[in-house]
Order: structure tokens, then sequence, then C-alpha cells
């Protein structure tokens, strides 16, 4: 059984196309948090939610994720976000979790945003990940990928699902909705983080943070519009007595999706014997 796990969810203004600034601006937040073990930043935390993907590209060796590399290091905590990311001939929306040790994993955004014209400048993501951190099972998703239950149904291979978002304020209750169905339906920890502020198009962001637990309560949240930040433990022995107790998810319908591989629990990645970071 895994260790409880603290994790440190922060909501926070983007200085819009302004990752040097962003970084910064983050440096600054981890100076007054608590020992931890998962720093957790928004959708697009250093840019902000453009689709100006030319001229804030950065690639796999850029100066963003050596900073991620860093700061993990630094506080002995994985760190985890999104950002554009060159690849080949692809721009992606890219969600990486990098721990102490370096680069654990990484997610590329499968649905994208067609209302704000994310589908014609950045590239879909075809995989499922599943990140194997500290004992605990871990799905990453991004934005409007919870809406769509399908791709996060939980298979019985991930305990916590981390949605990092630039989610409007014009549909927060969508999003306090949304993250509350995602947890109940699949009987998990489910984290919410949004980021807060006006962005470079005029758009304004709702904050609406939320750790939501395997019931679909709130635990922790931060409020509408604020910038702010809190630092929680959950424990994976409690979710689990739960699931005992009532054992919905054995009633589960299975989803088969063209990008659903055959095998149980999709790619994973992490510190599993499974995962392809230990293969050959």
């Amino acid at each position: 059984m895994a260790d409880p796990i603290t994790l440190s969810l922060i909501q926070a203004v983007l200085e819009w196309e302004n990752p040097l600034k962003n970084r910064r601006n983050f440096e600054e937040i981890f100076k007054e948090l608590p020992k931890t073990d998962l720093l957790i930043l928004p959708e697009l935390f250093t840019t902000g939610f453009t689709m100006n993907v030319t001229d804030n590209y950065e690639t796999m060796n850029g100066p963003s994720v050596s900073w991620m590399s860093e700061m993990a290091a630094k506080y002995n905590a994985a760190l985890c976000g999104s950002l554009i990311i060159k690849d080949g001939e692809g721009y992606f929306n890219r969600l990486l979790f990098v721990s102490p040790e370096g680069l654990l994993g990484q997610y590329d955004k499968r649905h994208l945003f067609r209302m704000g014209d994310e589908h014609k400048n950045y590239t879909t993501g075809k995989d499922r990940v599943v990140i194997y951190y500290n004992g605990w099972r871990i799905l990453p998703q991004i934005c409007y990928d919870v809406r769509f239950p399908v791709w996060s149904r939980n298979r019985g291979d991930y305990d916590l699902m981390i949605n990092v978002a630039n989610w409007p304020a014009s549909r927060q209750h969508v999003w306090t909705t949304l993250l509350a169905a995602r947890a109940i339906e699949n009987q998990c920890y489910v984290v919410g983080l949004n980021r807060v502020g006006v962005d470079g198009t005029g758009l304004d962001h709702c904050g609406n943070t939320m750790l939501v637990d395997y019931n679909g309560r709130t635990i922790k949240s931060i409020g509408y519009g604020e910038e702010g930040h809190f630092t929680e433990t959950i424990d994976l022995r409690e979710q689990n007595e739960f699931k005992e107790i009532f054992p919905a998810y054995l009633d589960a319908d299975e989803f088969i999706t063209p990008l659903t591989p055959l095998k149980p629990g999709g790619d994973v990645w992490g510190s599993s014997p499974e995962s392809p970071l230990n293969s050959p």
C-alpha cells in the first residue's frame, strides 16, 4: 500500500506569453510552501492559453523543462504542469511530470478546445498515460479533457486524476460539476488546478481550484478569482477502504475508443516495473 501523498496546488495569475516572468513568479510561491511531494501548476503555465504557438513554443531541451527539473530537485518534490512543446513537426499542449530524479512522464492533450481554435494550432495527443509516483498511479488530464468521461474512465489502473486548466469564468459551474462527477464515477481522488486573471485575449478565468475525494466531496479549494495555494495530504488507504465497502467499479461498463489500447492500463510511465522508462 502506498504511503499518503502531499500535494501543493497553486492557483496563479499567468503573465501573457512571458515564460521568464511566470517561472520567477512560481519560484517565489514555492518558497512559501511547506514540505510537499508534488507541486501542481496550471495548463500552459509559462504563457497562458495562447494560440500563437510558433512564437512561444519550447522544446524538450528548452529552458522551462530544465527549470522544472531544477525546481523538482531543489524542493525534492515532483512538479507537473503543461507547456507548448514542439516535437517533430507538431506543437503539443504537453503536461510534463518531473520528479526530483528527472522526467517521469508526459501527456499530450487529447481533446483540443475547438471553440478557441486549439485544434487548428496544436497537434492532438494520442496516448492515454498513467504515471507511477511514490506508489500512486496518476492519470494526467488537461482542461477540456474533463468533459469526456470515456477518456478518463478508471479501468482499475489509477488512484488520482490531475486536471490542469485555463478554465474561463463564464463556465465555472461546469468546471466544478465535472470535477465532482469524474471523482464519483471513477471512485478516485481528483485535482482540478485552474488559473485566475484575464489573459491576453481578454478572457477571464475563474480559478475554483479543487481537491475532491472519491465520493465527490471537496476536501479543499481556492475561491473564485483568487490567487492562492494550499497543501494537503491524501491517503490511498481511505479510498481503497471506501471502494471495498461500495464497489460500484465492479459494475462499470467498458468503454473502448479507437485510441484505447487492448492491454489493461493504457500507456504507463514512471516507477513501475511495466514502465517504458524501465524497458531496454
